[in-house]
């Protein structure tokens, strides 16, 4: 009879199977990745898209909807704003990211693909037949040891 597990048993026997660890790990490593690819975007490509566009910081780029209700130099409400710009970077920091993913799986497909074309042993070179003189030589030597 199969034993009963309670919610907790399902979820520690779930947790520990190898596919979720390898999937946590992949989780944390892309993770790292994506904080490599935003600063790539933020700290290299922006600023030199930005000085394509005259020194227009790119970040900044908005479309101003409320303007900021400031009192006695105080900001009482905050501006409301579309910030494309933040956007736009976030969308090239996305491809940059996908771009990155299809290079390693387009290289992992090729090892596959090597791996399946180059056999696996080379066959073993089969046994020369004997020579006629072999073959009579063979037949001289039964013939004598029968006698």
């Amino acid at each position: 009879m199969a034993e009963k597990k309670g919610f907790w048993g399902e979820f520690k026997e779930f947790i520990a199977r190898g596919n979720v660890m390898d999937m946590a790990v992949g989780v944390i490593i892309g993770g790292a990745f994506g904080k490599i690819s935003t600063s790539l975007v933020n700290d290299v490509i922006m600023p030199a898209v930005s000085m394509l566009t005259g020194g227009v910081d790119f970040s900044g780029w908005k479309v101003v909807l409320k303007e900021a209700v400031v009192e006695n130099g105080e900001e009482i409400a905050a501006a409301v704003s579309i910030n494309y710009g933040s956007f736009l970077a976030t969308i090239l920091d996305f491809l940059i990211i996908a771009f990155a993913v299809f290079c390693l799986i387009k290289g992992i497909n090729s090892m596959h693909r090597k791996k399946e074309e180059a056999p696996a042993e080379p066959a073993p070179e089969p046994v020369p037949e004997p020579s006629n003189e072999e073959k009579l030589l063979t037949e001289i030597r039964d013939l004598l040891k029968e006698k």
